[in-house]
């Protein structure tokens, strides 16, 4: 029989991307997901049509139409699929909204991944475990570290940080946001399950996951929505830092090709920084460059000089670990590639 997978947040960006890295790979594919980003966001964040379309393109597929804070249901869910490896994607995402719904986020990001590793360790601690965590475990302290600006970014002016942030970077004594606390909590517990029961689990510390199946929201989803936004000729709103804050962007595939690896040849409580580096890295001024030489049409945009709470003024991911432990893996879809991708997705979606 074909090996099985667990993918929750099935219908989001990297979900589906997953669902449908490995379908082409063979594996028998079990997607959770209840469209709880319509909940958290509005009409804009819904992800049916995504569901709808893993279900139309993807024979293997079975959709769990289930709420990854409901313990019972979850323990029963795992034992009944016996999975030979779990994905878990399923999140609130934003720093803004979670501080509106305090205790949805948290239960959502801390109990919800909580649940799931108490019923993966219930069935098995020999299959891989990997969650999609956050860079805003790092809260804001990479804000701290000597900075330059140009002319249309920020950058860092210290020779340790010439890659990156790295793995061993610090995740308390700063500022995170709910949204990043209740992330940290998550991403603690995957690496106690690891270490205590000596299950293989990763956390992935992503920083911009982007891609075509995006369906990026003011509050979050950073380059797909700057994207619409060019598209609809509609006003997008920075947030303080001039526009010049730095964003490191990967392409949905790429971060399913590094969870095709570590669940190749997994490794015991491990946490890899996942993002664009340096090289797939942009600031909002020059993302709006980008979209305008493809569209043709000028960014409409107003200027808040409010920060976000707990936001990186700069922030690209150190990936030399990841190509380290896995050789085979690195990037390949270049960030002018990734914005046209959107575009042309949001294309498609608007008409």
């Amino acid at each position: 029989m074909n090996k099985k997978i667990l993918i929750t947040g099935s219908s989001g960006l990297i979900g589906s991307e997953v669902c449908k890295h490995f379908s082409a790979l063979g594996w028998q594919i079990h997607g959770a997901d209840n469209n709880q980003r319509a909940v958290f966001f509005g009409p804009q964040g819904d992800t049916r049509w995504n569901q709808a379309r893993l279900q139309e393109t993807i024979p293997s597929y079975t959709h769990h139409e289930v709420d990854i804070r409901d313990r019972e249901n979850i323990i029963k869910l795992i034992a009944g699929i016996r999975p030979d490896a779990i994905v878990h994607t399923a999140a609130q995402p934003s720093h803004d909204r979670a501080a509106a719904i305090p205790f949805d986020d948290f239960d959502t990001n801390a109990v919800g991944t909580f649940n799931l590793l108490e019923a993966t360790r219930r069935y098995s601690t020999a299959i891989p475990f990997v969650h999609l965590s956050t860079n805003k475990v790092y809260g804001d302290a990479p804000n701290e570290i000597k900075m330059v600006e140009l002319d249309k970014r920020f950058d860092y002016d210290d020779d340790n940080y010439e890659n990156g942030i790295a793995e061993s970077f610090r995740i308390d004594q700063t500022k995170h946001s709910l949204f990043g606390s209740s992330k940290v909590s998550a991403d603690i517990s995957v690496q106690e399950y690891g270490r205590y029961f000596n299950m293989p689990t990763a956390c992935l510390r992503g920083g911009c996951l982007t891609g075509p199946n995006h369906t990026g929201v003011e509050l979050h989803g950073f380059l797909s929505y700057l994207i619409k936004c060019n598209l609809e000729e509609k006003e997008y709103t920075i947030f303080g830092y001039k526009g010049k804050q730095v964003r490191d962007n990967i392409h949905s595939y790429d971060v399913a090709r590094f969870i095709e690896e570590f669940i190749a040849a997994p490794r015991v409580a491990e946490v890899y920084n996942i993002g664009g580096g340096k090289n797939n890295s942009c600031s909002i001024l020059e993302a709006f460059d980008m979209i305008s030489a493809i569209s043709g049409k000028p960014m409409k945009y107003k200027y808040d000089e409010t920060n976000r709470i707990g936001d990186h003024i700069c922030y690209y991911s150190d990936l030399r670990k990841m190509k380290e432990h896995y050789p085979d893996w690195d990037i390949t879809k270049s960030l002018q590639e990734t914005v046209e991708e959107i575009y042309q997705s949001w294309v498609n979606r608007i008409k």
